[in-house]
């Protein structure tokens, strides 16, 4: 059977109500937004903003989070057309496999699952960092790794994913509560930055506002680090000027990730087709805002050259080169607890889509099983768990960091271009919200994050290529095998085929 045979809308709301493989619908418009701003506010708004102004875009790091805010805000709108009209759980996965096919869908699920796996991993790592870290600002001397076997273990990570697997398998309502009590205090932590930080902007700071353009120290020789974009034009890579902005933005993206995985909760919302699009616009601006106050502090009060001197630079740094080294403390309390958000938004976005996937027998039906008692898929929640938790507490997850950028930002491709196709497919659709000016800014949203991921590494594009092959190798092996879809399409065209038979055979005696 065909790879581009597509799963209807139909057939998807049906699946949502089936038993046994159905979720509770729980989540309101705040519980959204809470989550947006909960996964998209952690360690980046500390540290990435910081990175992008030293090494790439000086004072012009405020436009670059721009940019990356108005490419999410138009990948969003996509999102949002898409879970207002089928408010299942799967997220961009659920619309390629509506639109642009079974193969298409699988990629994009392959995607995901790479883009919230390393995350997740990443992101439970650095907390069990940053937890030594505040452990020593009251003297306490704990190691963030301890020795196993030989291994250095990271326990940190291990306990964080551990108490948010248990939270997410006893109630996603639950788990939304506790994380709302979390977010609300790191927006408080992030709103005091700011205000403090405010009182030592030097406007001398922001000029030039965007650096002349230099090349970048050893750029040339490094084929590896090079955009894809300086590799394919054999530009000379170079910090600053326009193309340093650029090349800001796509780093900065890395802080607006997450947005789509609140996207992946549809099937848990009540009345999705208006709440979904609140909830995923209002938690935007609430995190644009935020990252907007913060990089104008950052730069104000330092020259972005301090920056660039600082290989690990972060917000603390310029509060430090004021002499204000006590909010550095509070920075540093700051990114734990928005770390710990992150860790939970992230988890509940991977098992949807695995289980979403599985529920269309692209992976064992078996795990697409949920509590009767609770809604929640309890067996592909711990299988997640436990593979963030043995990723981040046994292995380097630094080479992981741009592989994150490059799943989410392939999503979004294909969810900006699907939505074209379902006007088309479907124009007597519901939709309770509407992509304004389609197919123009659909197409838009389309090109920009394709542009941002050019600006990815050569070396991201191989391991981005590699984890494909790998995915394409699984659902031929299996998922191709096994899909409901397939398998359904197959049963017709069966029985259509069995029933010509037929009728050829009594056409036959009939002479």
């Amino acid at each position: 059977m065909s790879v581009w045979r597509t799963k209807s809308i139909e057939a998807s709301m049906a699946d949502s109500l089936e038993k046994d493989h159905s979720l509770k619908r729980t989540l309101g418009t705040w519980d959204l937004m809470i989550m947006g701003v909960a996964v998209a506010v952690g360690a980046g708004i500390f540290s990435v903003g910081a990175k992008a102004a030293g090494s790439y875009a000086g004072p012009s790091v405020t436009l670059a989070f721009l940019l990356a805010a108005v490419t999410c805000a138009l990948a969003i709108m996509c999102y949002a057309e898409f879970a207002s009209a089928v408010p299942v759980a799967g997220s961009a996965y659920t619309f390629t496999y509506a639109t642009l096919g079974e193969l298409l869908a699988w990629i994009i699920g392959w995607d995901l699952i790479l883009e919230m796996l390393t995350a997740a991993a990443v992101i439970a790592k650095y907390w069990g960092i940053y937890l030594s870290e505040v452990f020593a600002l009251w003297n306490w001397d704990v190691p963030a790794t301890i020795p196993v076997f030989g291994l250095q273990v990271s326990w940190g990570a291990f306990v964080i994913v551990a108490i948010f697997t248990t939270l997410l398998v006893l109630g996603t309502k639950l788990s939304a509560r506790v994380a709302s009590i979390f977010t609300i205090l790191k927006v408080a932590i992030v709103v005091f930055v700011i205000v403090v930080g405010a009182f030592f902007i030097n406007p001398k700071n922001y000029t030039p506002f965007i650096p002349e353009a230099v090349p970048s120290t050893g750029g040339d020789g490094d084929v590896w680090m090079q955009s894809l974009f300086s590799f394919m034009t054999g530009a000379q890579p170079a910090q600053y000027g326009l193309f340093g902005l650029l090349a800001g933005a796509s780093l900065v993206f890395f802080a607006f990730i997450g947005f789509d995985v609140v996207a992946t909760s549809a099937e848990e919302v009540k009345n999705p087709q208006k709440t979904l699009p609140r909830g995923i616009f209002a938690g935007l601006a609430i995190v644009t805002v935020l990252y907007l106050g913060v990089s104008l502090v950052l730069t104000g009060m330092v020259p972005y050259t301090v920056l660039a001197d600082d290989p690990n630079a972060s917000l603390a740094t310029a509060f430090i080169s004021v002499g204000a080294g006590w909010a550095a403390q509070v920075i540093s309390v700051g990114i734990l607890v928005g770390l710990t958000t992150v860790i939970m938004v992230l988890l509940l976005g991977l098992s949807r889509v695995l289980f979403a996937m599985s529920r269309d027998g692209l992976l064992p039906r078996g795990l697409s099983v949920t509590s009767s008692k609770r809604g929640t898929p309890a067996r592909v929640q711990i299988i997640s768990g436990a593979a963030v938790a043995l990723i981040a507490g046994f292995t380097d997850v630094g080479v992981l960091e741009e592989m994150i950028n490059i799943g989410t930002l392939s999503a979004f491709v294909l969810v900006s271009i699907a939505v074209v196709v379902l006007r088309k497919k479907r124009p007597d659709l519901p939709r309770a919200f509407k992509v304004p000016f389609s197919p123009f800014l659909p197409i838009l949203s389309a090109a920009l994050c394709f542009w941002l991921m050019l600006n990815l590494t050569t070396l991201t594009w191989v391991r981005f290529a590699v984890w494909l092959a790998i995915g394409i190798a699984v659902y031929f092996l299996y998922g191709r095998r096994h899909s409901v879809v397939g398998i359904e399409a197959k049963r017709v065209f069966d029985e259509t085929f069995r029933d010509e038979l037929i009728a050829e055979e009594k056409a036959a005696l009939g002479k």
